[in-house]
């Protein structure tokens, strides 16, 4: 609260003065309410969550011949390459097949997830490989084109030595 302070002159016969009345604000109410709007603006807030992408892996059968073979027409090869370069194939690298340059774009890996030749076949696999150079932020790049394009099946797969002999021709 407020207090008004008087000056009191006690000698006698002295010309009267002005009073002066100095003021003093008790600030303490006000900073107690500040504390508990700060409180309780911080306890109601919602904090952004984090967004989680549900990864699935297969469990590694105990058996090797117990793998299920893929077809070649059933299976698009990508693999991500230095620079952010992405680089892709139908079929297997066995087959001697097209390799096609893209980047991580909307016209460019999504349009060929987003593609005919893709979404028409239900049982198409994407296949990710990732060259030594390429880093973590074009897998997490990749994983999320995967989700844009509503790719179901897909796999993170080690990149063999027949791939990186087919990019080298490439470049």
């Amino acid at each position: 609260m407020a207090q008004v302070q008087e000056k009191n002159d006690s000698k006698k016969g002295a010309k009267r003065s002005v009073n002066r009345n100095t003021m003093q604000l008790d600030m303490t109410p006000m900073v107690d309410l500040a504390f508990l709007l700060l409180t309780f603006f911080m306890l109601t807030t919602t904090f952004t969550k984090l967004q989680v992408m549900d990864l699935r892996m297969p469990v590694e059968p105990k058996d090797p011949t117990q793998l299920t073979p893929i077809k070649g027409e059933n299976a698009l090869t990508v693999i991500m390459g230095e620079d952010d370069k992405i680089y892709y194939y139908f079929g297997f690298a066995g087959d001697e097949p097209k390799v096609e340059k893209t980047d991580y774009s909307a016209s460019g890996i999504r349009k060929v997830l987003l593609s005919e030749k893709v979404k028409s076949n239900k049982k198409m696999v994407v296949l990710i490989k990732a060259m030594e150079t390429s880093n973590y932020g074009n897998l997490v790049d990749m994983l999320d084109e995967i989700k844009i394009a509503e790719t179901s099946k897909y796999a993170l797969v080690d990149i063999n030595p027949e791939d990186k002999e087919l990019i080298e021709e490439l470049r």
